[in-house]
């Protein structure tokens, strides 16, 4: 089980996208240059996300995506279901036939649960994390960054 590139890039576009809230719409464009992440594929994943909510679209000149709701309103696990990512750890897809393909006939496996479980505790903490929980991590790393740049110039200089 893990988390495909299409849930990882969904996450990653929409920080990026919450960065720049309140500058006016984003482009696809930019976040493709910035994160390294194909311009089609962002747009299938946009447009889920604006299918569900998560993010509007500007159109014409000057266009581009903003989020639908506040950063603290949109949890992980929003973004993530909205792009038909499976969070799944069993084996079986959660039809409980996990040793036989026919639902009728298949019969659990005997760590089922344990995966089930897991699935469970997996989409409580996604839903527990917010997209500004993300964007508030991601400016404290900026800003430990750019103190130690500051620092490694001013030794340089001195």
């Amino acid at each position: 089980m893990r988390l495909t590139t299409k849930g990882r890039f969904a996450v990653t576009a929409m920080i990026d996208l919450a960065l720049r809230q309140g500058k006016g719409p984003v482009t696809l464009s930019g976040i493709s240059q910035r994160q390294a992440i194909s311009l089609s594929y962002l747009e299938q994943l946009f447009g889920k996300l604006r299918r569900h909510e998560i993010v509007e679209s500007i159109r014409g000149p000057g266009g581009g995506y903003s989020l639908a709701r506040r950063a603290d309103k949109v949890t992980v696990a929003d973004i993530i279901i909205a792009v038909d990512e499976p969070l799944d750890a069993t084996q079986c897809g959660g039809k409980e036939n996990c040793h036989g393909a026919d639902a009728a006939t298949g019969v659990r496996c005997m760590t089922h649960e344990l995966w089930a479980t897991l699935n469970e505790k997996m989409v409580d903490y996604l839903d527990s994390v917010s997209l500004q929980d993300l964007v508030d991590q991601q400016k404290q790393k900026n800003a430990e960054q750019n103190v130690v740049v500051m620092h490694r110039n001013h030794a340089a200089l001195g």
